[in-house]
């Protein structure tokens, strides 16, 4: 079936990817979890879709496939499944079948564009801004009358969120398809039914997390679950649990409670969204370990007020006319999420700090009014207990090995010890009754030879990363390296201020074109960077994760400096701190794993195909010289490694000179 499914795909058989499919058939059949770490270039989805399919069509159970990009998503619907439904059919009792599902918020809701209903406060808005608001709600409500399938993604060119919000509903804002006057015409109920009966349902980490979270399943009824990107699944699991209390959230709550309520009542409510805006403005933006009594006094008011104005609408009254139960279910969304994120913020100050499982933290920014968070410290509780408990679960991605090993990121998913360790600590029966779930580690590698395609330089010779931007050091070390490289480089800086520095600077110094992150979409700087070969593209943190630009146009990958989160970072300190409470090392824990993970990640958009060469330069000297070097290294593949500036760029200067030579020879 796998040699049918890479034919039908073009591509040809990996012996990684031949390992990693018998792996995960041996995975599911056993009901044991599996972590595979499988290299770019390995073929990693068709190793566990083959198998995953073939699973699904023998029990007559769908298997879920999630993923954490929708480029990735897409892949697969759009390309991967239907070829592979069509190769592997000769080979299966019947053709396998498939279908996509996103959350509710994904789609346009008939209710919400028919009623127009205004989702935020003008006032709070400029004059262009609402204009421009305006002209993009009036396109979705043109487009509204022609689309088949109401999804947002479809929409080109998109939106913004703003404008979004106006025609769509979240999962605790819908009435419900049988009460609703668009319930047969509903698009994301379309979209839901397509997956009942089906073999393989695509998915991504945010719905698999609101499906742990909630008290009942939108995915259907399924025993195998595939995580790609499951390096990422623990910050979009986090990110869903998170919650948000702000002035224009209460407000927003008291103005559709208004249209059930008493005036009082909802005024109150209105009233408590001025006070949390005052207390707002006298905290200091941060994590907040300890909390004044104004601002407990204010979140306390909130919470109390919007669970009056919950009982004053009362249990649900039985048939309401459709618009009424619309205003009914967008008010009691509202008001449950003020009150619940209030009653978070008040109850993680009921533990001594050392206790606590939650942190709180006030973000303020310019571009958006002041918001108080609260989001667990981990997620590992959550995802033993709702993922790993009644399913088998397979994670894979190209980076999951931290400092050699799977250890860090099996105790972020809140997995035990590795089958094999089991034995080795005490046996196996033991770690069983802890309620360890059960699992195995496998590291197929990658059909690349890091150490003969691909040079890892670190400047030891440089002073190590400032606070005040790029020093000319910095400066003059990224000019040489380019200059050597003729262009074809991906700068990725540790925050965007860096990468703008560079590309002002670098800009009057090198006869290199140099495209910045923030000048166009991403997908279109890209494809710029990839047809102009002495291009380079400066960008920070949503670069490093994003692109594929195979060939001679990147050769050259350079990072300013180890990507360790803020100091002030809130999640990340109170995680850190944490740790160390308890007797664990904070720094390695939680710091060195997220900079490891991120490196990885970027690093890895050198190789891209067996025939890639390249060179990833640090600029930071800690890798080299640092006790946690040595762990951040082994969190890379290996590659042939220097220190020497000389020794890198004639290697960059030979590179240029064969892909110039390349590009002179006259096409076959």
């Amino acid at each position: 079936m796998l040699e049918a499914a890479v034919e039908a795909l073009g591509g040809r058989g990996r012996e990684g990817q031949q390992t990693m499919a018998e792996a995960v058939a041996s995975a599911v059949e056993q009901r044991e979890h599996l972590v595979v770490q499988a290299g770019t270039g390995t073929g990693k989805s068709l190793a566990y879709l083959v198998p995953a399919i073939r699973r699904a069509v023998e029990t007559k159970k769908p298997v879920v496939v999630s993923t954490a990009t929708i480029a990735l998503q897409n892949q697969l619907i759009d390309r991967d499944l239907p070829r592979l439904a069509t190769a592997l059919k000769p080979l299966l009792p019947r053709e396998p079948t498939f279908a996509v599902l996103k959350g509710r918020r994904n789609y346009l809701c008939r209710n919400r564009v028919q009623s127009g209903a205004e989702e935020e406060d003008t006032e709070l808005f400029d004059p262009r801004q609402l204009s421009s608001l305006g002209r993009q709600v009036a396109r979705l409500h043109e487009w509204a009358d022609d689309t088949l399938t109401g999804d947002r993604d479809e929409l080109v060119p998109g939106v913004s969120d703003l404008a979004w919000r106006q025609v769509s509903v979240g999962g605790n804002e819908c009435m419900g398809a049988r009460v609703c006057s668009f319930g047969q015409e509903c698009f994301a109920e379309f979209a839901r039914e397509a997956t009942g009966g089906v073999d393989v349902v695509v998915t991504n980490h945010a719905m698999l997390s609101i499906d742990m979270a909630q008290g009942y399943h939108i995915l259907p009824e399924h025993d195998t679950i595939m995580i790609d990107e499951a390096h990422e699944l623990v910050d979009r699991a986090t990110s869903v649990a998170t919650g948000v209390l702000s002035e224009r959230a209460v407000s927003t709550a008291a103005k559709r409670a208004s249209r059930l309520v008493e005036p009082g009542i909802s005024e109150r409510l209105a009233e408590c969204a001025d006070g949390l805006a005052l207390m707002f403005s006298e905290v200091g933006e941060g994590r907040l370990d300890h909390m004044d009594e104004g601002l407990a006094g204010a979140i306390a008011a909130v919470r109390e007020a919007a669970a009056a104005c919950v009982t004053a609408i009362g249990p649900n009254p039985g048939e309401l006319d459709p618009d009424a139960a619309s205003d009914r279910r967008l008010a009691l969304a509202a008001l449950e999420e003020v009150r619940e994120a209030a009653e978070r913020v008040l109850e993680s100050y009921e533990s001594p700090l050392r206790d606590r499982t939650e942190v709180v933290w006030l973000a303020k920014t310019p571009s958006r009014p002041p918001a108080l968070n609260v989001a667990p410290l981990g997620v590992g509780g959550m995802l033993r207990e709702k993922l790993f408990g009644d399913r088998t679960v397979v994670l894979t991605s190209a980076t999951l090995t931290l400092g050699g090993d799977f250890t860090a990121l099996a105790r972020q998913w809140g997995l035990g010890r590795e089958v094999g360790q089991e034995a080795a600590e005490g046996g196996e029966e033991a770690h069983r009754a802890e309620g360890e779930p059960r699992w195995r580690g496998l590291d197929v590698g990658s059909p690349f030879e890091h150490a003969r395609s691909g040079i890892l330089y670190v400047a030891r010779h440089l002073p190590k990363p400032g606070r005040d931007g790029l020093s000319p050091d910095y400066l003059d070390e990224i000019a040489e390296l380019i200059e050597a490289s003729d262009g074809r480089a991906l700068g990725l800086f540790s925050s965007m201020r860096a990468a703008q520095q560079a590309t002002d600077e670098l800009r009057e110094r090198l006869e290199q074109p140099i495209l910045c992150q923030g000048e166009d979409s991403t997908g279109r700087l890209v494809r710029r960077f990839s047809e102009d070969e002495r291009a380079c593209l400066f960008g920070t943190l949503s670069l490093w994760q994003g692109g594929d630009v195979p060939g001679s146009s990147l050769q050259l990958v350079i990072v300013d400096r180890i990507p360790f989160p803020r100091p002030d970072d809130p999640l990340a300190s109170a995680r850190q701190r944490a740790v160390s409470a308890h007797g664990g090392n904070g720094f390695l824990s939680v710091s060195a794993t997220h900079a490891a993970l991120l490196l990885a990640q970027g690093t890895g958009r050198l190789l891209r195909s067996t025939e890639d060469r390249g060179v990833i330069a640090v600029l930071d000297p800690r890798l080299a010289t640092a006790g946690y070097g040595g762990f951040l290294r082994a969190s890379l593949p290996p590659y042939w490694g220097t220190t020497d500036p000389q020794v890198v760029r004639s290697a960059l200067r030979r590179l240029a000179e064969k892909a110039d030579e390349g590009e002179r020879k006259p096409a076959a």
